[in-house]
């Protein structure tokens, strides 16, 4: 299949920005009927699987963004539909131009001058302020309030081929599946890992021996190994395993780079775009496992600044027998602490016990939670050394968060179970 537009623009601007750039005005004059100047691609440590940027048009300044994803010129459906958040009560930016043809999905902005609430969150890491902080999290508060009331009003039974049809899966299952045999290990999962090599500090490995090895993450025994949590989701995350909790009008993808951060008299307020992943039947328990991944626990740096990961941590990994023991001090920043602690009791433990009340919840609410959780870094990027912008150091570390949400200790408790307990509809 020939690439579309948006994929050779991408593939252009690893190499080639100027080309890039021009490839980008035309295809943007293409669409939108505009004649683009200045237009400049932004290299953002954020945009993972997407491109963003600048240009100018008739006096006015404008932000665009897209998304390619693998494969997306044979999908169907239509994306970016702010209008459905706009309309369930979401705070959501909208474009005043969108293409949705496969392939050439770009979101056109007006201009802002806004920081997105990731670049906050990020100086926030890097220096903790306690004023500056406690204004954050009172805007994921505020915010996290808002979703929750939309989640309430929202939720509803769903059928199969309503959760089937939603594009969220090309965030979880899509990425673990070969596209045409949808059998597993294929998509992402087999470029990535499968056959690949493994560089840690004090160990190298092979995908065969790697997957199946234990962790022993400072001291704290974890039960599945890598390769049983993408054999665990392949299975759960499949979208006819995922109508069981009903669904819900949802963001879907709203990880800080897709919020804006409004700075106002008395308190901030937060709002979202690029809404690549909404929709009116997410399955509920995976409205917000992305937001909560990419907000909180890939952070402080090791996802999306591995250097500076590199430079402030340390981790190293021995052999011992099936086990992989590793020793970190990577822990949560105080913002991401304080970001969890919202995540729970503001959002996900009133969702929950909503489902329960009205028979909602799956029994194994717990491992669905962690199979996105585990997905949301393992395929979002490759994390292993070398392939990317990952080092030895930081691959380990994103390896060693991934089995820490995605699987139970052994035995005792960590900073997820704490979380998940949190959250548990049947503790007081």
């Amino acid at each position: 299949m020939t690439p579309s537009r948006t994929a050779r623009i991408r593939a252009l601007a690893q190499h080639d920005v100027a080309e890039a750039q021009r490839a980008l005005s035309a295809l943007l004059g293409d669409l939108f009927e505009m004649r683009p100047s200045n237009v400049r691609i932004n290299f953002d440590k954020y945009s993972l699987n997407s491109l963003n940027g600048f240009f100018e048009d008739d006096g006015n300044a404008y932000f665009f963004k897209f998304h390619q994803e693998e494969r997306e010129e044979a999908m169907t459906g239509e994306y970016y539909r702010a209008e459905i958040l706009s309309r369930a009560g979401l705070p959501v930016d909208q474009p005043v131009h969108m293409s949705a043809q496969p392939g050439e999905q770009i979101l056109v902005y007006r201009r802002r001058t806004d920081p997105r609430f990731s670049d906050v969150l990020f100086a926030l890491d890097a220096q903790d302020d306690a004023g500056k902080r406690r204004e954050a999290v009172l805007a994921e508060r505020d915010l996290s309030a808002r979703l929750l009331e939309v989640y309430l009003e929202t939720l509803h039974p769903v059928t199969v081929a309503q959760v089937a049809a939603e594009p969220i899966h090309r965030l979880f299952h899509e990425r673990l599946v070969d596209a045409d045999t949808h059998s597993s290990p294929g998509g992402r999962l087999a470029d990535f890992y499968v056959g690949k090599p493994f560089i840690f500090p004090g160990v190298e490995l092979d995908w065969d021996r790697f997957s199946r090895l234990k962790f022993v993450i400072n001291g704290q025994r974890y039960v599945d190994s890598v390769g049983e949590l993408f054999d665990a989701a392949a299975v759960r995350l499949r979208p006819d395993r995922l109508a069981d909790a009903g669904g819900v009008v949802a963001h879907g993808d709203a990880h800080n780079a897709n919020v804006w951060y409004t700075a106002k008299a008395g308190r901030a307020e937060l709002s979202f775009f690029d809404p690549a992943f909404a929709g009116s039947h997410i399955p509920t328990l995976l409205a917000e496992v992305k937001a909560t991944f990419h907000n909180i626990f890939a952070h402080p740096f090791w996802l999306y600044d591995p250097t500076t990961a590199t430079e402030a941590f340390r981790a190293r990994a021995r052999l011992d027998g099936n086990l992989l023991h590793v020793d970190t001090d990577w822990d949560l920043s105080p913002v991401r602490r304080d970001l969890l602690e919202v995540k729970a009791t503001a959002l996900w433990r009133p969702l929950l016990l909503e489902l329960k009340r009205r028979g909602m919840l799956p029994a194994d609410w717990r491992a669905v939670l962690r199979s996105g959780l585990f997905l949301s870094p393992t395929l979002v990027m490759n994390l292993r050394a070398g392939a990317r912008s990952h080092t030895p150091v930081s691959s380990l570390i994103a390896f060693s968060v991934a089995v820490m949400v995605g699987s139970e200790p052994d035995a005792g408790a960590d900073r997820v179970t704490g979380f998940l307990d949190r959250i548990d509809p049947e503790r007081a």
